[in-house]
């Protein structure tokens, strides 16, 4: 009989340089969407205003997305007391 190792991480979430499942595309898009605004802003008005612009918004949604990555993969509301729902079916 052949035995063959099993990989445990198949059940852990996908993670690249710190950030982990969804939040991966998050930090992607806010970066790409940084530079996108910068750009349109910098060709619009000034090449450096543009640049600056660029550096706050892509660093800023950077660092919301790693922020919100503190609070978990699944943001769940977690709501203390006991919650009574009315029955409104007549019989």
């Amino acid at each position: 009989m052949e035995r063959y190792p099993i990989y445990k991480g198949l059940e852990q979430p996908l993670s690249y340089r710190g950030l982990k499942g969804k939040f991966i595309g998050w930090g992607i898009s806010s970066l790409i969407g940084g530079l996108f605004l910068g750009g349109i802003i910098g060709t619009a008005s000034n090449m450096y205003f543009g640049l600056s612009v660029s550096a706050l918004l892509g660093g800023g949604g950077f660092f919301l997305t790693l922020y919100r990555q503190k609070s978990g993969l699944h943001n769940k509301k977690r709501e203390l007391g006991l919650f009574v729902h009315q029955n409104r079916l007549r019989l």
